[in-house]
């Protein structure tokens, strides 16, 4: 046999082998990675992240570099039930890649049927280790809906629905004397959808009872980005 020929076997095993460790440090970096393994590690990444995006010094990130590994699955650490509001993006008001959260978003972030079945897919299924009910300063939602009750005015379309659906949480404030009405409504509007999240059977309160769950509330202020526990 020729040494040329040996030259060109010689050259197409190690680029074989080249090939074969390439695939293989691929494949480990396509495993979803889990960002946080406790509910204390998850709230501690949520309120690091913040505070970096109130600060102006949010990470760099090259959000082409995992899409091979997101298009293999997803392990986000978080869930959040937020406001479609444009101007609160949890991503960012987190400082978040994709993958990290679990984001379930409508017009005065409170508990729908869909919603509350995508929350439990993400907390049993894909393991979040918290749940954030999330409403933010200035909600049209729930300004809307305070106008509703006070005045008793009907709005068009399925827009009403929305008023329905808070009208429990938040009628109550309206009877409480006290200044700050609307944020008083945006704070108990939170409030009552992690008390309805910390007792939907069977998946979400036995999670919470069993420890393997969080269920908290908090909201984000408009003009400065922090969010706030309540």
């Amino acid at each position: 046999m020729c040494n040329k020929c040996l030259t060109r076997r010689s050259v197409f095993s190690v680029g074989m082998g080249a090939l074969a460790v390439k695939a293989s440090v691929a494949a480990a970096r396509a495993q979803p990675v889990r960002y946080a393994d406790t509910q204390d590690a998850a709230l501690a990444r949520l309120v690091e992240g913040n505070a970096r995006y109130v600060a102006g010094k949010l990470n760099e990130r090259d959000f082409s570099a995992g899409r091979a590994a997101r298009a293999q699955g997803q392990a986000p650490f978080a869930a959040i039930l937020g406001c479609a509001d444009s101007r609160v993006a949890p991503e960012l008001a987190f400082d978040q890649a994709p993958g990290e959260l679990f984001v379930v978003r409508v017009a005065g972030n409170f508990v729908t049927p869909d919603g509350l079945g995508s929350l439990e897919y993400g907390a049993a299924v894909l393991g979040t280790k918290v749940i954030m009910v999330l409403g933010h300063t200035s909600c049209g939602a729930v300004n809307a809906t305070v106008e509703a009750l006070q005045k008793g005015n009907t709005l068009p379309g399925h827009i009403a629905g929305l008023v329905s659906s808070m009208k429990p949480a938040i009628e109550p404030v309206l009877k409480a004397p006290g200044p700050d009405l609307e944020q008083r409504a945006v704070v108990a509007n939170v409030q009552a959808n992690v008390r309805r999240l910390q007792a939907e059977k069977p998946i979400l309160a036995e999670m919470v009872a069993a420890g393997k769950l969080r269920v908290v509330g908090a909201y984000y202020d408009l003009p400065t980005g922090k969010v706030i526990s309540v």
